[in-house]
Formats: structure tokens, C-alpha cells, sequence
């Protein structure tokens, strides 16, 4: 008996290495690996063809300088800002207020929307206000958050705020609404209590709604953040376009146009970041 365990064993261990040994597999997992470096060099390469484009039309007066500026004046241009200081007082100031109404914003986002779940009467009382609030144009309430909270960092946080938390929420409801019953009914059968059903069930079905919002909600952060410092401000890249359009200075409107075009990439691809690490567990199991 010991003998015929033991062939079994290595019949398993055997089956195991030929299963880890499928050259389906891994040409699959080549390809895939392949797919991902060809889109990165596709997208660099499409982003420094733009950039050699506009500079040799600029050269060629086929785009007029003046209005278009050219990407070696626009980096020689942000090197004197740079270096002067106001460039990365600036960036810091958007930057920071983005981050922090972004993560304030989808934390009590989420919260709200989640909670929906503890009560049939409160989530369907609930909803059409916050679908009503979701309809008001955020961006219009803008003068009045700056006169309530100022026109310091303040008043820029809760913008970025205001612009993700009823989408957050929004989507943390959708999760919600495509629990499983069954599923809560079967919990419930086995002994488990509210807390336990909420945290086991709701939760982890409702976050991949919850994470397809961030893209979203980073891009509106920041809008909420640039339209504040557009009507008040003493520092960020909006007050800094704002300030260099007043004085004529295209040149320095481009830096900040181009500056928050990166920084919006950059979040882009932290949020990317996120939702892999959020997500890790689901798409392990």
C-alpha cells in the first residue's frame, strides 16, 4: 500500500511539471508580454513624432510660433520658471490638491455608496437627491466654495472633492445593486451576521465598481483643482496660465498646459497602479 501511495505521489508530481510545462502557456504568456512592450513603444513613439511634427512646423511657418510657440521654447522656457522656483511651488500646489481631493473624495465616495446596502428606505429615499446633485454642474458651485473656504489650498481640496464623491458613490451603489441575493440568502442560512455578510460579500463585489471610477474621478480632481485656482489663487499651474495670459505670455501658457498634460498622465498611471493592487486578490483567485 505504502509503494502504490507513493507511485501515485510521483504519477501527481509528474502530471503537475507537464501541466507547468505547457508550451500553450507559455506562448500565450510571451504573446501577452510582447502585446504590452509594442503598446509602450507604440506610445512613445506617437508621443515624440507629435513633438518632432510641431517643432518642424513651427521651423517651416506652416504653425505660427506666436500663438503655437515651439517644444524647444516651451522647455527652455519652463527650465527659467524651474529654476526661478515658481514652477515647482506651482506643480506642488495642483498636485497636492488633486491627490487630496481625489482620495478624500472616493473614500467618502465609497462610503456613501456602500452603505446603501444597510437599508432598503434609505437607499431608494436617497437616490433620486443624489442623482439631482449629481446633475448640478460642480464646477458652478466653484465661486461660491471659494468664498465659503476661501482662496487658499482649502477651498482647491474641496473642489477636487465635490467632483468625485457622488461619482464614487454612484458606482459603489451600482456594486451594491448587483449582489448576489442568493448569495447573502446562503450567509445568512450558514449563521453569519449583517457585519459579515456586508464584509465578505458586498464589499469585495462591489469593489471593481468602486476602482473602474478612479480613472474618472483623477481627471475631474484635477479639473475641480485648475478651475479653483482659475478664479482665486495664490499659487498652481491654473494661476499660473491664468497670470500668463493676462501679461501675453503664450509661451508660459503653453508650459502650463503642457505641465498639466504630464501631470495627468502621471496619474493616470498611478491610478492604473491602484486598481492592480485593489484588485490583486480578485484576480488571483
Amino acid at each position: 500500500m505504502k509503494r502504490k501511495k507513493h507511485k501515485g505521489k510521483e504519477r501527481l508530481t509528474v502530471s503537475r511539471k507537464k501541466d507547468s510545462a505547457n508550451p500553450f502557456v507559455e506562448d500565450e504568456e510571451a504573446k501577452e508580454k510582447r502585446r504590452r512592450r509594442l503598446t509602450v513603444y507604440g506610445q512613445w513613439a506617437i508621443g515624440i513624432l507629435l513633438i518632432i511634427c510641431w517643432e518642424l512646423f513651427t521651423q517651416w511657418k506652416i504653425l505660427d510660433s506666436y500663438y503655437w510657440s515651439s517644444p524647444l521654447i516651451i522647455w527652455k522656457t519652463a527650465y527659467i520658471a524651474f529654476m526661478e522656483g515658481t514652477l515647482l511651488d506651482d506643480l506642488v500646489y495642483t498636485s497636492g490638491a488633486t491627490i487630496l481631493g481625489f482620495i478624500t473624495g472616493t473614500f467618502a465616495g465609497a462610503l456613501l455608496g456602500l452603505s446603501f446596502w444597510w437599508s432598503y428606505y434609505y437607499s431608494r429615499i436617497s437616490e433620486p437627491y443624489l442623482i439631482a446633485f449629481n446633475a448640478v454642474p460642480k464646477l458652478a458651485l466653484a465661486p461660491v466654495l471659494v468664498i465659503l473656504f476661501g482662496i487658499g489650498f482649502s477651498s482647491k481640496v474641496v473642489l477636487a472633492f465635490m467632483m468625485t464623491v457622488i461619482v464614487t458613490a454612484l458606482a459603489a451603489y451600482s456594486g451594491v445593486k448587483s449582489v448576489d441575493a442568493d448569495l447573502e440568502k446562503l450567509m445568512y442560512s450558514l449563521g453569519a451576521k449583517k457585519i459579515h455578510v456586508f464584509t465578505k460579500v458586498v464589499v469585495p463585489t462591489s469593489m471593481p465598481w468602486i476602482v473602474s471610477s478612479l480613472k474618472i474621478n483623477i481627471a475631474l480632481a484635477l479639473a475641480g483643482t485648475i478651475v479653483g485656482e482659475f478664479i482665486s489663487s495664490r499659487q498652481g499651474i491654473g494661476r499660473m496660465i491664468l497670470y500668463a495670459g493676462q501679461i501675453m505670455n503664450i509661451n508660459l501658457v503653453w508650459v502650463g498646459v503642457v505641465v498639466l498634460s504630464l501631470l495627468s498622465i502621471l496619474m493616470y498611471f498611478a491610478t492604473v497602479w491602484m486598481e492592480k493592487i485593489l484588485l490583486k486578490g480578485r484576480h488571483d483567485s
